[in-house]
């Protein structure tokens, strides 16, 4: 039988009026800094930092992804055959060159490191592809029996490209009719809510099928508490 929260949990793990309120403390934070660009959307907020990691950094990322990675995986009982073709690992959080990467993020956005997720690291080859899908948590699926009380609702994406395939691998919003290419060194960042702090279904979205070459990204999610453990399917 799945666990019924309290109202008080409830309101803890995904309170609209806290994400709201972080919403627009990152939102004002982000439109301070004099390198990071506003993707004018009416529907989602979304910004992009050019250059935001060094040529050095994305080669490192890369290895690091290249000798770590395993087949991305879905939440049990969310799999769908060809949904999540790629390749992931966790970055190592005690590294170094990670720890310093992982905090600049946290800096830049103004949350707390503790807020955060470790840094995924994500490899799509020719062919592979994450199909139509939200970052934020469906709270209605099994999952969120441990993800609510593992640090709440997630909140903020930041998403950064390494190195730049010879064809595809775009990430596509399709509820906003909106593709960005991969560039290397660029740092993509959304709200995954709305301003009224509730999920925004209009950050649907996917990483498109590569056509030639390889893409390598690292992904960082953030929650609305302090994130306490990896998931473990």
């Amino acid at each position: 039988m799945a666990k019924v929260f309290s109202k008080k949990q409830i309101e803890r793990y995904a309170s609209p009026r806290r994400i709201a309120d972080l919403g627009r403390q990152v939102t004002e934070t982000l439109n301070a800094h004099p390198r990071v660009q506003w993707l004018e959307s009416p529907h989602v907020q979304l910004f992009v930092h050019q250059n935001f990691l060094s040529a050095a950094d994305c080669d490192l990322l890369i290895d690091m992804i290249d000798t770590d990675s395993q087949p991305s995986t879905l939440y049990k009982g969310t799999e769908r055959e060809g949904y999540r073709t790629s390749h992931s690992c966790n970055v190592d959080p005690a590294n170094p060159d990670i720890r310093r990467i992982d905090q600049s993020l946290c800096d830049l956005l103004g949350l707390p490191q503790t807020h955060s997720e470790i840094l995924q690291g994500q490899r799509y080859q020719v062919g592979q592809q994450f199909k139509d899908h939200h970052d934020y948590f469906h709270e209605s699926e099994k999952y969120w029996q441990m993800e609510g009380p593992n640090g709440g609702q997630r909140t903020w994406t930041a998403m950064a490209y390494l190195n730049e395939p010879e064809k595809g691998g775009a990430t596509a919003f399709p509820q906003l009719q909106y593709e960005v290419e991969p560039r290397r060194g660029m740092l993509l960042i959304w709200n995954n809510m709305s301003l009224d702090g509730t999920p925004n279904i209009d950050t649907l979205h996917a990483g498109t099928p590569v056509d030639e070459g390889t893409k390598y990204i690292i992904t960082k999610w953030f929650r609305l508490n302090q994130w306490q453990k990896a998931w473990v399917p």
